[in-house]
């Protein structure tokens, strides 16, 4: 029977939904691959539980409650104040551990690099360690043990799909997709006739969107997804070089939320002018990425209907690869491309790939 320790830093949606899934898949990992998956670490922004040897099951799913309920880990009866992740990785890690960032902070950055200098694995969700400084991109990229799956696309094999295709020796040529469920409903809802703010307001209160609808519509989200793609392509692009055009003007970024929502309304008219010009030319407005020779572009396009990404619909993901074996149609991805479960089960798969290292 093979153990992977895991040190889990962060609890919120994806991280709750990992524990969950780790602790009902237990018995089938161990009769179906003899893996059993412990958890010795699981931090939060100021706190962390630690055992090494094996935090009890029933710890990790009062702490999961104890996290729903608003409070944090240092306040755990069984947790302790501790806002450094490298000082958990350097008392809870060993040979046999894997280190699951699925934070959204810069601050895990010095945790990741430490496990990785011991050699031990590192599972990312967190997009940021790798769209940040090109040398921590490429430090954690020089790991032997490094899964990062769930940054672009969630559960679905993007990454994966990527490198086999690199590895064959064929030529990516260029890499273009929807790569926001939030962004994709909103594409629908516009097709539909549907006002561009009413749009946003209805995914607000569904919670498609971020706490901040304009995290989403920003745009900054899919060029982080789009910077790791060119990187694995081997770019060496930087945030800054991403031509970007949001979905909002931003002379509104400093105002409230309600007022934001307010005043999105006056988008309406161009939203829906757009949308007609892109029907009448036989196409549909989507918001795309596009990695191609060394050059990344975010924003809105009006794409042929009858295309992969013109008959997409809601809030899936998609991602067409054009190489030299795939050039007059593309390899086309396509699937559920958010939500904290989808994203937790592109980790739990990561982190079932270091079984028999």
């Amino acid at each position: 029977m093979q153990t992977i320790s895991l040190i889990q830093l962060g609890l919120g949606g994806v991280g709750r939904s990992l524990v969950r899934q780790v602790l009902n898949l237990r018995r089938w990992h161990r009769e179906k691959y003899g893996v059993r998956l412990r958890y010795v670490a699981v931090c939060d922004s100021e706190g962390a539980i630690v055992s090494t040897d094996g935090i009890p099951d029933d710890v990790l799913l009062d702490a999961l409650e104890w996290k729903i309920s608003g409070k944090g880990l240092k306040d755990h009866p069984a947790g302790y104040c501790q806002n450094d992740a490298s000082a958990i990785v350097d008392v809870a890690g060993t040979k046999e551990t894997v280190v699951v960032d699925v934070t959204a902070s810069e601050e895990t950055i010095p945790a990741l690099l430490l496990a990785i200098r011991r050699g031990y694995g590192v599972v990312l969700a967190n997009k940021k360690p790798l769209t940040g400084d090109m040398e921590v991109y490429r430090e954690l990229k020089s790991g032997q043990f490094l899964r990062y799956e769930a940054t672009v696309g969630s559960g679905l094999p993007v990454i994966a799909t990527l490198q086999r295709l690199l590895r064959s020796g064929d030529r990516v040529c260029r890499i273009e997709g929807a790569l926001s469920g939030t962004l994709g409903y909103l594409m629908s809802c516009l097709q539909d006739d549907v006002p561009f703010s009413e749009a946003v307001r209805m995914a607000y209160k569904l919670g498609y969107t971020e706490p901040d609808p304009r995290d989403d519509l920003g745009g900054v989200d899919v060029a982080r997804k789009a910077l790791i793609l060119a990187r694995d392509m081997g770019y060496d692009l930087n945030l800054e070089d991403i031509a970007l055009d949001p979905l909002y003007p931003t002379g509104i970024d400093g105002i409230s939320i309600t007022r934001f929502l307010e005043a999105i309304s006056a988008l309406d008219g161009k939203f829906s002018r757009m949308v007609k010009e892109a029907f009448l030319d036989e196409k549909a407005l989507r918001y795309v990425a596009s990695v191609t020779e060394g050059e990344i572009r975010v924003g809105l396009e009006s794409v042929p209907r009858s295309s992969p990404l013109g008959l997409l619909r809601g809030s899936d993901n998609l991602v067409a690869y054009y190489t030299s074996h795939y050039d007059k149609m593309p390899l086309v991805i396509q699937g559920r491309g958010a939500g904290t479960d989808a994203t937790a089960a592109g980790v739990l798969a990561d982190l079932m790939e270091f079984r028999g290292r």
